[in-house]
């Protein structure tokens, strides 16, 4: 018989004191298991007030305090999660169900020392509780604790070998650690395990995409939204890959589903900032820009500059002063670096630039600044009205595509530099300046950067050109070693800045370089640049599908890497412009043929 028909039997038997404590003694767990259908149904309300009720009559239960825990966690209220936690382990201190739970709400809460003690401790109380080795491992990653963090989650999948959630993180922290190879299989583990693993499908889609494997990060997050449609962010990687394979519409359609699920999402925000920019809607796109610096903004690299002035937000220049401050890199200093003149054109009676040190020496030759402050420690600045971020100034002037300010050049090469550099030149003309490496902390340096100077061999085939290579940092030391027969003057290891650069480019006739900052810095300086952009994720200051830029009218010629072609294919493309570009380089400027001997036709 059920306890409810003994409780029944005794009262109709005429036995009320046995009918009632018998019903007393089990109400509780009847309280409780009626909870917990009623928080699974979604009713939150009513599963507090039956916890409640089941702890009016035995205060010392302790799967009602924990699950009442779990309550208040998930409704934010950790205050009351970390009371009823503990006295649930007041009340069994042996409870390693209420150690667990605890150790995750403080691990919530940042205190996480805290919270490896109550997860050793529910492993002291059960040793086999995969679900602490797991959450222990999440807490070791978090804390950068890497090689325990690993052990931990190998733990957990020794005692539970089919933990999906353990090989999901485990895949998490080798992913991190760059050991790709192991990461794809943990994840891939997970998902043999639960095939609707929405977070493995998406998690296992950037991977593949950062391994350039593009087809399957495509399906990879198809099937995390095919898994749960509402996947807000699987929608945004889905888009940011679209954008990357130059299939911008789609890419639109999903950010915009992103943003539909998650209204404000910094990261869908961003995202679609790119894509909107690189399409040339600049209106829509400075705006959703300003998510850059937002603090819950992924991998964020922009921060407030530690000044007591306020930051413009658009307000009236006239008779205001304005601090213009650094943000991204070179490139992004050198190419906006104009629209500093833009904000004394509207009326502010004074204008700084703060730069990277790099930057310095050349920036002082811009129009329209009054005082350049190259970053150094320790900085400090004269007061000014307001201060602002280099890329919110076109945001705040409403600045659109047809409105570019493209008046070259507008950064100059400083005189004693060029007569520093003059003699490191060869004299033969026309001299050609290679740049094949970018910085490899970009986040697209795999795709824009070139293997190496061997790419570049059909540029070669040009004869009477004198080639001088720019390279600073990466493939410096290759430029040292030039292929054997081919002149290359290597002048990067004494490049000290961009002013050094810039004396160099001045007294070149063309630069060929992928997308880095030296492409910008010709742009500014008015001299002739070919740029190689990669096919995959191409910056959006390059806009898309033009073979010119409006930013460096006259100047800039674009490469673009076709969706099937290899560097090499780009090379050879780019040599048989050069030599029709030699073919068309004026008599005059030919180099005289040595005496007794005919001229060689390059």
């Amino acid at each position: 018989m059920s306890t409810l028909e003994d409780a029944i039997g005794f009262y109709s038997s005429g036995q009320p004191r046995q009918a009632f404590g018998l019903a007393v003694r089990e109400l509780p767990a009847l309280l409780n298991v009626a909870a917990a259908a009623a928080y699974a149904q979604g009713w939150p309300g009513e599963a507090e007030k039956y916890w409640r009720l089941a702890l009016d009559i035995k205060p010392d239960d302790a799967d009602v305090h924990n699950n009442l825990g779990l309550l208040y966690a998930d409704s934010g209220r950790f205050v009351l999660a970390e009371a009823a936690y503990r006295q649930a382990l007041a009340a069994a201190p042996g409870h390693a169900d209420a150690c667990n739970n605890l150790a995750v709400l403080l691990g919530k809460l940042a205190r996480r020392d805290e919270a490896e003690m109550a997860y050793r401790q529910a492993l002291r109380i059960r040793p086999d509780y995969a679900a602490a080795h797991n959450n222990l491992g999440s807490l070791f990653h978090d804390m950068g604790r890497f090689p325990e963090a690993e052990a931990a989650f190998r733990q957990a999948l020794a005692i539970q070998p089919e933990y999906a959630e353990a090989h999901y993180n485990l895949g998490i922290l080798l992913a991190a650690l760059n050991r790709a190879e192991e990461a794809e299989a943990a994840y891939r583990r997970a998902l043999a395990l639960r095939p609707a693993y929405a977070e493995a499908h998406s998690n296992l889609g950037v991977l593949l995409a950062k391994r350039q494997r593009h087809g399957e990060a495509e399906a990879a997050y198809r099937q995390a939204l095919a898994a749960r449609p509402a996947f807000a962010e699987a929608a945004i990687n889905l888009g940011a890959l679209l954008a990357a394979l130059n299939r911008p519409e789609e890419a639109e359609t999903m950010f915009r589903r992103a943003l539909a699920l998650r209204p404000g999402c910094v990261k869908a925000s961003f995202n679609f900032a790119l894509l909107l920019l690189s399409l040339g809607r600049f209106n829509e796109g400075w705006r959703l820009l300003e998510t850059r610096y937002h603090p819950e903004q992924i991998d964020r690299r922009v921060f407030f500059p530690r000044v007591p002035f306020p930051q413009w937000q658009g307000e009236p220049l006239a008779g205001k002063s304005v601090l213009v401050w650094q943000e991204q890199g070179y490139g992004d200093e050198i190419q906006f670096c104009r629209l500093a003149a833009q904000l004394k054109a509207r009326g502010a009676a004074r204008v700084g630039l703060a730069c990277k040190a790099p930057l310095g020496a050349l920036l002082e030759t811009l129009a329209g600044v009054d005082a350049v402050y190259p970053e150094a420690a320790g900085q400090t600045f004269p007061p000014y009205d307001y201060w602002t971020f280099l890329l919110s100034i076109p945001g705040h002037l409403g600045l659109d595509a047809d409105g570019i300010p493209a008046a070259l050049p507008y950064l100059r090469a400083l005189p004693e530099r060029v007569r520093q550099w003059q003699a490191r030149l060869p004299a033969a003309r026309p001299r050609i300046g290679l740049v094949w490496k970018g910085s490899g902390e970009h986040g697209n340096d795999a795709c824009r950067s070139l293997r190496g100077l061997a790419t570049l061999a059909p540029l070669w085939s040009v004869r009477g050109a004198a080639f001088i290579s720019l390279q600073k940092g990466a493939g410096e030391a290759e430029a040292l070693q030039p292929p054997r027969g081919q002149a290359l003057t290597a002048v990067g290891q004494d490049i000290q800045d961009f002013a050094d650069t810039a004396a160099i480019v001045a007294q070149l006739d063309l630069v060929i370089c992928v997308d880095t900052a030296v492409a910008h810095l010709c742009g500014a300086l008015g001299r002739p640049c070919w740029v190689l952009l990669p096919y995959v994720q191409t910056d959006w200051r390059w806009l898309r599908g033009r073979e010119d830029s409006p930013w460096y009218p006259g100047v800039m010629r674009l490469f673009r890497q076709g969706q099937s072609e290899s560097w090499a294919d780009v090379a050879e493309r780019t040599a048989a412009a050069l030599r029709q570009w030699r073919e068309d380089w004026p008599a005059r400027e030919r180099v005289p043929a040595p005496a007794g001997l005919a001229a060689i036709k390059a």
